[in-house]
């Protein structure tokens, strides 16, 4: 990965330094959850990322380009903009990163408090995936979270963005999927795993249940 010309760095050949070098900047982990999330207008950036400044968030998508995390595309008439997506090395470099952090953080969350249908796909879905599990899969899916969808493929054991053909599609609630991967008892974790809807065929939907630990 090109190492990024930016205003602060470690200056140190370690991996752990240069990695943090690009993505270790203030609210850049914030911008890179959001573009697991699908592709984003900047001023969809701006709404979700409260508190960052507009020159601050140009900074970062740039930096985020140069070190080819993140591209531009424009999106086709009636909607005509531009908007920003995870490139292929950024799903593959990007997702284990924002797991293994969200994991770190996950004690501090609050099961019982109001979720996006963000918030449900990353803390309740993305969370769960086990590569190990999943080595031998490629196929894509969505996941509709309370009427939003999050496109993804699974590629021999890796994250990568979706595709046109899905082998499945999940339709929950935020609440639902957290609730399945968080909630203390065994009985409430499987009466929401119940509660979601899986469309696809039945070895599909078994893979996709294996590979993110939703046996209900």
């Amino acid at each position: 990965m090109p190492v990024v010309a930016a205003n602060k760095t470690y200056n140190q050949n370690c991996p752990l330094a240069l990695g943090l070098d690009i993505i270790g900047e203030r609210w850049t982990l914030l911008i890179l959850r959001e573009l697991v999330g699908g592709s984003r207008r900047y001023s969809d950036l701006r709404s979700e990322l409260p508190g960052i400044a507009t020159n601050l968030l140009a900074d970062r998508l740039r930096a985020l380009e140069q070190a080819g995390l993140i591209y531009r595309t424009e999106m086709p008439p009636p909607i005509a903009r531009t908007v920003y997506q995870l490139t292929d090395a950024g799903w593959r470099k990007v997702t284990p990163v924002i797991q293994a952090v969200a994991n770190f953080g996950l004690d501090q969350f609050d099961e019982n408090a109001a979720h996006t249908p963000l918030n449900g796909f990353l803390a309740g879905f993305l969370l769960g995936f086990d590569s190990s599990r999943a080595a031998d899969i490629r196929a894509s899916y969505r996941i509709k979270v309370d009427g939003r969808a999050f496109d993804f493929t699974v590629d021999g054991g890796e994250l990568a963005a979706g595709r046109d053909a899905l082998a499945v599609t999940l339709e929950a609630t935020a609440d639902d999927l957290i609730t399945a991967r968080l909630a203390p008892s065994a009985a409430r974790r499987k009466a929401a795993i119940r509660r979601m809807r899986f469309d696809g065929a039945g070895d599909a939907v078994a893979e996709l249940r294996q590979a993110f630990q939703l046996a209900a």
